[in-house]
């Protein structure tokens, strides 16, 4: 039972990496809350997140899979089956089971995470150890769980007035209200939330999206906080639909994959000793508020190269545009086809001039938020973060997006990309049918060869010098830049999605400068 209280040696992860130093002035009134490895035995931030995620995958939970993968070398592949079409991989750098990393980077960048999977398969059980890392004890966490169910009102999940108050009181503001211990927690677990009848849900969604709780005109004000959800199934199944509002809301969904049943003698070995994993946490893997905090902003001063930047923005342009959609540029998007409330396949067969099956954006029913987007950003710099990088790599982006789309893609599964044969697979497995889409995306990126030549970007990254001391002559100029990257436009006369952002930025850019010339001639 010793072994539960080791914690890896370090470096977990051995490399040689020069860390961009970031002045902040706090430092100068306080000691140092990390040193580097080697002094004094303490180690960094970033250093003790690994050790916290070896820990858990090492002793706590059983999970010998590395679906997050990275190499640095050769890989090894092996085509095995009677049709040889199933590769495996086993990669040559330190790789990563999403089922333990995800929550634990949702942890320290205090976003929302939904579990997936059938009973039984450790989601509940992740969650617990999330909270208990946080510096909660095992008592507070399993007491302050909010199990969905049928039943649940809205008190139940927020709090009561106090009756005497009730009795007594000339106006609402002389009621009080006994709040639940649970919202004041920075570690927040509602297991099996697709139980909760809708009315709760949408008291549920002021909390998670806005952070306060209301009841009589009473506000509560709750911490920022990391969310772990759990559900059996992702297709609407429960006792009650989950609002759309609400599923909006969740920011990671991470898969509870199956026991392997190689490692039955450790579950033997558990229950004759008596082991509970989550009673023997290490305290070197316990995390403070303020570590937490530091932990944060640190990940956001992780880089994400300008070349990597356009490669998302690229892929992320891919899904909006939709021509049956509208008669105007601005309006031909999926979302105005899903405001119509015509049925979208309907819809879909008025789009011809293009290649229904290449065509990455007519795989999927919508496009990327606002929210998506931040949100794919913050992971992708997290990860980067976990494995001691000062700037997010290709093979970040790649891993992180398939569980933070997830939710956020809805899939076309009518698209004749579906149809091909070794594309039908895509309809089931949803991770690594969104890491294809990104691999399709950048292949398109590399056929285009946008990093060497990006004339929309060029016009953009001029507008953004200013247009303060622009000459009449310097204006024309750029508008007939435009104009003539339009004509280009025109030239190829398919219309993909990868063009509708570039046109939309081409036409502001053409508006901003006309405004500012015909300024220039009234000022004249």
């Amino acid at each position: 039972m010793e072994q539960f209280g080791k914690v890896s040696q370090s470096p977990t992860n051995p490399q040689t990496k020069s860390e961009k130093k970031v002045f902040d002035i706090s430092e100068l009134y306080s000691g140092p809350m990390t040193i580097s490895d080697g002094e004094s035995g303490a180690v960094s931030l970033d250093e003790k997140l690994r050790k916290a995620y070896f820990w858990i995958t090492n002793y706590a939970i059983i999970t010998p899979f590395y679906d997050i993968e990275y190499n640095d070398g050769p890989v090894k592949q092996y085509s095995v089956g009677d049709t040889n079409q199933t590769t495996i991989t086993f990669p040559s750098n330190q790789s990563y089971s999403s089922f333990i990393l995800l929550p634990l980077l949702n942890l320290v960048v205090r976003r929302r995470c939904l579990f997936i999977g059938g009973p039984g398969r450790g989601k509940t059980a992740s969650a617990i150890l999330m909270g208990l890392l946080a510096g909660y004890n095992n008592k507070e966490v399993k007491r302050a769980i909010q199990h969905g169910q049928p039943q649940m009102t809205i008190s139940d999940l927020l709090g009561n007035p106090i009756p005497s108050d009730m009795m007594k009181a000339e106006s609402m503001d002389d009621i009080r209200i006994s709040w639940r211990k649970w919202l004041g927690m920075r570690v927040k677990i509602i297991d099996e939330y697709n139980r909760i009848p809708t009315r709760t849900q949408s008291a549920l969604l002021t909390v998670m999206g806005d952070n306060y709780a209301e009841i009589l005109d009473h506000i509560y004000e709750c911490p920022e906080a990391a969310w772990y959800l759990t559900a059996n199934d992702d297709a609407g199944g429960g006792t009650y639909q989950v609002i759309e509002a609400l599923k909006d809301r969740i920011d990671i969904v991470v898969r509870a994959l199956h026991f392997n049943t190689r490692f039955i003698d450790e579950l033997l070995n558990r229950i004759d000793k008596k082991i509970k994993p989550e009673n023997m946490i290490p305290k070197d893997i316990i995390f403070t508020e303020k570590e937490i905090d530091k932990i944060y902003d640190d990940i956001l001063q992780v880089e994400i190269p300008t070349a990597l930047l356009r490669r998302i923005e690229f892929f992320a342009g891919q899904f909006e545009f939709f021509e049956p959609a509208g008669a105007q540029l601005e309006y031909m998007t999926k979302d105005n086809a899903k405001l119509s409330g015509i049925d979208f396949n309907l819809l879909s067969n008025l789009d011809v001039g293009k290649s229904k099956s290449q065509d990455i954006g007519l795989q999927t029913k919508n496009g990327l938020s606002v929210r998506a987007i931040m949100t794919s950003l913050i992971f992708i710099k997290s990860l980067a973060y976990f494995r001691g990088e000062s700037a997010v790599s290709l093979e970040d982006v790649r891993n992180m997006l398939p569980f933070v789309l997830h939710d956020k893609l809805a899939q076309n599964s009518d698209s004749p990309f579906f149809e091909v044969q070794q594309n039908a697979i895509f309809r089931v497995d949803k991770v690594n049918w969104i890491r294809k889409l990104f691999d399709l995306s950048c292949a398109e990126y590399d056929r285009y060869s946008l990093d060497n030549e990006d004339p929309v970007k060029e016009l953009s990254d001029f507008f953004k010098k200013g247009l303060e001391g622009m000459s009449k002559a310097a204006v024309e100029e750029q508008l007939l830049k435009i104009e003539n990257q339009m004509e280009q436009y025109v030239k190829n006369k398919k219309f993909h999605g990868y063009m509708f952002d570039d046109i939309l930025n081409l036409k502001y850019l053409h508006q901003r400068y006309s405004n500012y010339l015909r300024w220039l001639k009234w000022k004249k």
